[in-house]
Parts: C-alpha cells; sequence; structure tokens
C-alpha cells in the first residue's frame, strides 16, 4: 500500500483512503482485505517482528470510496468501538444521484430489514425494521446529475444507498438499488469524505477528510465538495 493512502496516523489509530475496490474485511470472494494491507503496511514502515495489531473499528461497503479508520491498539478499538455505538462519531458522505430529490434538503426516515441472502436492505413497516435517519442536500446539480451531501444519523447495512433509492434517487453506479448501469469500475458514486469525533486518548478534537475519487463526475462536483 502506498503511504500517501494514509489520511492521519498517531500511536492509536491509522486513517486510510479507502478505494472503490477494496474490501475492508475478508468475505466469502477471498480477497485480501484492507485490514491486512494496512497490517503488512505497519509492520514494514515500523519494521516490528511478529504481529501486528490492526482493528476493525467500522465498514464502508465495496463499491464506496473514502476515509476508513483502524485501531493500532486494542485499547482504541474498544473506545472507538464505544464512540460508534455512543453515536458520538459524525460522519459526511456525498453522493451523485441522477434524479433529483423532491426537496432540496430533507431529514429521511426509514426501517430497514435486511435480506442476507442478498445482501441487500429493504424498506420494511416499522415493526419489522430497524430505525435508519441520514439528512441529505442538493449542493449542486449539472445537465444530468446531481451532487448531494449526507449527515448518516443511524448505521445500518446499505443505509443511504437504500434511503436515496426508496426516494428514487438511487447512486450512480448502484446497479443494487436500482441504478440503470453500472460504473465500469465497479464503484458507485458514493464517497465517506469526512469523519469527526473526539479522541478516544487524546481527547482532541479530530476531522479527517478524503477527496473523492479523480474521475470525470467527481471532478466537475469538487469545487462543491469539503
Amino acid at each position: 500500500m502506498d503511504e500517501s493512502r494514509v489520511l492521519f496516523e498517531d500511536n492509536h489509530l491509522i486513517a486510510i483512503e479507502k478505494l472503490p475496490s477494496d474490501i475492508v474485511q475478508g468475505d466469502k470472494t477471498k480477497d485480501k482485505p484492507l485490514s491486512e494491507i494496512v497490517k503488512t503496511f505497519l509492520k514494514e514502515k515500523y519494521n516490528k517482528p511478529g504481529n501486528v495489531f490492526c482493528g476493525v473499528i467500522h465498514r464502508i461497503d465495496r463499491p464506496v470510496s473514502g476515509v476508513i479508520i483502524f485501531a493500532k491498539t486494542s485499547k482504541a478499538l474498544t473506545r472507538m468501538n464505544q464512540l460508534f455505538q455512543e453515536k458520538k462519531i459524525q460522519k459526511t458522505y456525498w453522493a451523485i444521484v441522477k434524479n433529483k430529490p423532491a426537496t432540496t434538503k430533507n431529514r429521511l426516515q426509514h426501517y430497514l430489514q435486511k435480506n442476507q441472502k442478498q445482501n441487500k436492505s429493504y424498506p420494511v413497516q416499522e415493526e419489522k425494521g430497524k430505525k435508519c435517519e441520514l439528512t441529505y442536500e442538493v449542493m449542486s446539480s449539472s445537465d444530468h446529475y446531481h451532487l448531494l451531501k449526507i449527515t448518516p444519523h443511524t448505521g445500518r447495512h446499505h443505509q443511504i444507498r437504500c434511503q436515496l433509492s426508496a426516494i428514487g434517487s438511487p447512486i450512480k453506479g448502484d446497479l443494487k438499488y436500482g441504478f440503470d448501469r453500472s460504473n465500469k469500475n465497479g464503484s458507485i458514486h458514493l464517497h465517506a469524505g469526512n469523519i469527526e469525533f473526539v479522541h478516544p486518548v487524546s481527547q482532541e478534537r479530530v476531522s479527517i477528510a478524503c477527496p473523492p475519487p479523480s474521475e470525470s463526475l467527481w471532478d466537475f462536483f469538487k469545487e462543491f465538495i469539503h
């Protein structure tokens, strides 16, 4: 892994730019996960003998790009997990959609149910699903596409993809959730652009940003992504 993909690092945490092809943890594809790639990177960078700790704190879907954080110590992993559980981590995502939402800014609330076999979530009636919420805002438009800034308030499976699809605005390239064609590289136009939290050890405020991939549509909207 190239050092240029490291967005933040201290003794406890390391934040990496996740590419759309990366998987965060091992799965049935048997492709090498990002957690193992980072482990190898740390072992070589610091010339460490024996095993290196690299704890998975959170996940990002494979076709999604953006910032992802790993723990370098078990103490950091436990404390970061707690921050996620207590909803003390603020994330900002960017999405590009073809169908503009009916309102420029809105807070969406759905109840989602995950279909394990399909690896897909569906909006269902309240008693059957888990509550999920996000806020979106339309930041810019081209002739054919619209840039949305998204703040998730919960962390459900495929939440952003499913909720935007449910309002008729599936993400560009996301065949699974209703877009009409895939992107050539297998990505979807959803990007985890920023993550903010109070560091679990130093107690300092940390904000980690990751620019979107260099690609024509992302480049068109980049002046609005901050």
